[in-house]
């Protein structure tokens, strides 16, 4: 059985998580089977974790 995860933008700010559309949904992305509001926070930790890397070699040279 799969798990069909929580929509993070029907949940926003409600008691209940809402279920994913999946492929109905615009925010889905089919070749990825995970909602782009995911690989966007994603990508954004990434970037984050990459600037605080650099700031630390600043720092230590």
């Amino acid at each position: 059985m799969s798990s069909i995860p929580v929509c993070p933008l029907l949940s926003a700010g409600k008691d209940i998580n809402m279920m994913c559309l999946q492929e109905s949904c615009a925010w889905y992305m089919k070749n990825y089977k995970t909602c782009s509001i995911y690989l966007m926070a994603h990508n954004a930790a990434l970037d984050v974790k990459a600037k605080q890397n650099q700031t630390q070699e600043k720092a230590s040279q």
